[in-house]
C-alpha cells in the first residue's frame, strides 16, 4: 500500500501514457493486419497533428481547430496511402517498406524546413489541461480522461469491425486478401478506410499526448511511434486488444521505472521486456500462429 501511495502519480501517468500509445498502436496493427505492412510514417503523422494544432490554435478558436486537426490528419493519412503505398501494392514487400521509411523522413524534413527545427509550444486545452487530486497524487485531468477515452474509442472500433459492412470487409481482407478481391470486395476502399481510422486515432492521441508534454518538435513522433510499434508487437501485431494491452504495459513500465529512479534505463527496460516476451511467445501476447499457404 505504501508503494502504491508513493508511486501513485507514476502509475496514473503510466496508465494515461499507455492509453496514448494504445491509440497509436492500433494504427500500426490495423494496417499490418490488412496489408502486412509496417507503416513507419505513422509516428510522423502523429507529429504532424501536433504541429497542425499549434498553428491552427494560433488563428482559430479551439472548438474549430480541434476538429480541423483531426480532419487534416485523416486526409494526410489517406493521401499517404494513395500516393506512397497504393502504386506499390503488387511490388515486393521490401519496396513498400522503403517507401514507408521515405515518407517518414519526408514528413520529418518538411517539419524541419517549415519550423526551422524550433520546438513549438502546444496550446493549452482548458477542459483537459487542469489538475485534479486523487488520493495522494495531484495529476493533470488528461491523465484521467485518456484511459476512459481510449476504452470508449476501442469499444466503438470493435463494434464497427464486428457489426458493419465495411468492418466485415476489413475482416475478410485481413484473412485472405486475394480471395476477398475475387469475391468483389473493394480492396481500395477497405485499405483507405483502415488508414483513415489509424490517422484519426493518431490525431486524438496527439492531442492527449502533447497536452501532457507541451512542446512539439520535428522528431516528436519518433519515440512515441517506436514505443507504440513495440506495444503492437508486444500484444501481437494484428490484434486490436493486443495493441491496447501492449500500450498499457509499455506506458506503465516506462513511468514506473522513472518513478523508481531508473529514468536512464526506461527505454532499455521496455525493449528488454519485448525481447523476453518474443522469446517466450514469438507472436506476442494475443497473436495467432499463421500458417503459410502451399
Amino acid at each position: 500500500m505504501e508503494f502504491i501511495n508513493k508511486n501513485l502519480p507514476y502509475i496514473l501517468a503510466g496508465i494515461s501514457l499507455g492509453g496514448q500509445y494504445a491509440l497509436i498502436s492500433i494504427g500500426y496493427t490495423m494496417v499490418y493486419g490488412i496489408l502486412r505492412l509496417i507503416n513507419f510514417a505513422h509516428g510522423d503523422i502523429f507529429m504532424f497533428a501536433g504541429f497542425a494544432m499549434v498553428y491552427l490554435a494560433a488563428s482559430t478558436p479551439l472548438y474549430v481547430s480541434i476538429p480541423l486537426v483531426i480532419i487534416i490528419t485523416v486526409i494526410l493519412g489517406f493521401l499517404i496511402e494513395r500516393i506512397a503505398y497504393k502504386p506499390l501494392r503488387s511490388a515486393p514487400r521490401m519496396s513498400v517498406m522503403i517507401s514507408a521509411i521515405g515518407v517518414s523522413y519526408l514528413l520529418q524534413n518538411l517539419a524541419w524546413y517549415f519550423t526551422s527545427g524550433l520546438a513549438k509550444q502546444y496550446p493549452k486545452i482548458p477542459w483537459i489541461s487542469g489538475s485534479i487530486t486523487i488520493g495522494s497524487a495531484t495529476t493533470p485531468i488528461v491523465t484521467i480522461i485518456t484511459p476512459i477515452l481510449t476504452v470508449l474509442l476501442v469499444i466503438i472500433l470493435v463494434m464497427l469491425i464486428k457489426y458493419t459492412k465495411i468492418g466485415m470487409a476489413m475482416r475478410a481482407v485481413s484473412k485472405d486478401f486475394e480471395t476477398s478481391q475475387i469475391m468483389g470486395i473493394n480492396i481500395n476502399s477497405v485499405i483507405s478506410f483502415t488508414f483513415i481510422i489509424g490517422s484519426f486515432l493518431a490525431a486524438i492521441s496527439s492531442i492527449l499526448y502533447f497536452t501532457s508534454y507541451s512542446t512539439v518538435t520535428p522528431v516528436a513522433g519518433a519515440m512515441p511511434g517506436l514505443r507504440a510499434f513495440v506495444a503492437a508487437v508486444f500484444g501481437g501485431i494484428g490484434s486490436i486488444p493486443g495493441a491496447v494491452v501492449g500500450g498499457l504495459i509499455i506506458g506503465m513500465c516506462e513511468n514506473i521505472t522513472k518513478g523508481l529512479g531508473w529514468t536512464t534505463f526506461s527505454d532499455a527496460f521496455t525493449f528488454a521486456l519485448l525481447i523476453i516476451i518474443l522469446v517466450a511467445k514469438p507472436t506476442g501476447l494475443f497473436g495467432e500462429k499463421t500458417t503459410e499457404k502451399v
